[in-house]
């Protein structure tokens, strides 16, 4: 037996980056272990349904159907071969001394490894808005998901907000399904969206296809507004009042809020393993640190969006790249990668583009008023962020300590990038002189009885 078939290598994930890497290292002979929070592979952006699901694939995904169906077939071939481990419904919660604590319909179990691959993705990157925390309001993920999932609209009157491709998808997507969206409000000016241009101009038809879309939108789009409140009264949300470009006060009623812009990298569990951090200006977020092929060193590689936020068709280049890579450091014959490697750089730029077309709206932010909700799960306001940023010398984590933002069921994922520059913009410094918070386990809601010894 060669030194790769007798190595343990588990991936976590199992969106487009995941499968790819365990394709490939399927291909070179290895038996992977497949780790996923989902019911079936396909990750966030290929999400599938339920069995019975009336919904077909071009509804579900749109122009991407035909990707979406391949991968699915591709992974599913695999696991009825029996060519890998898949562990479905399964949160990694914890990681110590090359071993994963995963947690599956409640039951806690330790899975060993010799290399990891982490292809965990991204979630929504939330700006948090005064009266966010009411009953109504959900990212736009969860819109997006309880669509693909359950063929379920989130309210009556929809309104979305934030920036990004994922604003006026979820928007298109609503409205294709059935569903009332009364407005789309995006903090990107026309102006600023233009300034991303010459790198949306490396994927000219990803580009029409979001125009497109925001055609389809109509009147409901708006671009450069302010966001200033979500009303709500005791039974949820009943409006959302902004301002459009002009400085003129808006007052839409409607049930439902859902919000983002763009995404943030699922990085938790590459904290854990020890990975290097670095903040990203242009992202305004940190992101851990890899080489060209996903290598994060200690045995440990990284894919898709949880590293880079390249998209879907990055995520599976991310994929095949970090599979070869480990395959490589087992002694493996190495694959040709020149090709992908250049069609990544390509991605890469089209990424860029988004990040300086839909920009964080940090001024926002750092503004918001005192009594505004940061923290949705422990109710920690902007004044005790700001509050903790005083006590604590302007260090993220100590202001965590402090205040508790980020110490709720969330694990920091919403609030994390928020309190940040809250305590960045109290201190008179630079959101990257500040830290972040540091990822703890566990990284997922846990049960206690799953820590308990068995009678």
């Amino acid at each position: 037996m060669s030194e790769a078939s007798s190595q343990k290598v588990v991936i976590v994930g199992a969106g487009p980056a995941g499968i790819r890497a365990a394709a490939t290292l399927i291909e070179a002979g290895l038996h992977p272990v497949v780790i996923d929070e989902g019911h079936r592979a396909g990750g966030q952006i290929y999400r599938r349904p339920p069995d019975g699901f009336v919904r077909t694939p071009g509804q579900l995904y749109g122009s991407e159907a035909a990707k979406a169906r391949a991968l699915h077939a591709c992974f599913d071939k695999l696991v009825e071969a029996g060519r890998l481990t898949y562990f479905a419904r399964s949160s990694v919660i914890a990681v110590h001394d090359r071993r994963l604590h995963v947690l599956e319909e409640g039951c806690l179990q330790v899975i060993g490894y010799d290399r990891l691959i982490l292809a965990t993705g991204a979630s929504d990157r939330i700006a948090p808005v005064p009266g966010w925390q009411n009953a109504g309001v959900y990212s736009l993920g969860a819109a997006q998901i309880a669509l693909k999932a359950q063929g379920v609209a989130l309210g009556r009157r929809i309104v979305l907000i934030g920036s990004g491709p994922l604003l006026t998808l979820v928007g298109a997507q609503l409205l294709k399904a059935g569903a009332d969206v009364t407005a789309v409000l995006d903090t990107s000016s026309w102006r600023r969206q233009m300034r991303g241009f010459p790198g949306l101009a490396a994927r000219p038809i990803v580009a029409l296809r979001g125009l497109a879309l925001r055609a389809r939108l109509g009147g409901r789009y708006h671009a450069g507004v302010t966001v200033e409140c979500i009303e709500a009264d005791a039974s949820g949300v009943t409006a959302m009042r902004w301002r459009d470009p002009g400085g003129r006060q808006r007052i839409t009623p409607c049930d439902t809020v859902g919000m983002g812009w763009h995404l943030r990298a699922e990085t938790h569990l590459a904290d854990l393993v020890g990975c290097a951090f670095a903040y990203d200006e242009q992202w305004k977020q940190w992101l851990p640190q890899t080489d060209a092929m996903g290598r994060a060193g200690n045995g440990v590689y990284l894919a898709g969006d949880g590293a880079r936020l390249i998209g879907a068709d990055g995520a599976e280049i991310a994929g095949r790249l970090a599979a070869v890579a480990c395959l490589t450091d087992l002694g493996h014959a190495a694959s040709p990668v020149q090709a992908d490697l250049r069609k990544l750089a390509r991605l890469k730029r089209f990424a860029c583009g988004l990040a300086c077309a839909f920009p964080w709206p940090a001024e926002m932010v750092r503004t918001m008023p005192d009594d505004a909700i940061v923290c949705r799960c422990e109710n920690i306001t902007a004044a005790a962020v700001r509050e903790g940023a005083d006590f604590g010398g302007g260090e993220a984590n100590r202001v965590k300590s402090l205040s508790r933002a980020g110490m709720g069921r969330c694990q920091g994922r919403y609030c994390h990038l928020a309190a940040v520059e809250l305590v960045a913009a109290q201190s008179g410094c630079a959101s990257r002189d500040v830290g972040r918070f540091r990822g703890q386990a566990p990284v997922r809601p846990a049960p206690v009885g799953a820590f308990l010894p068995e009678d």
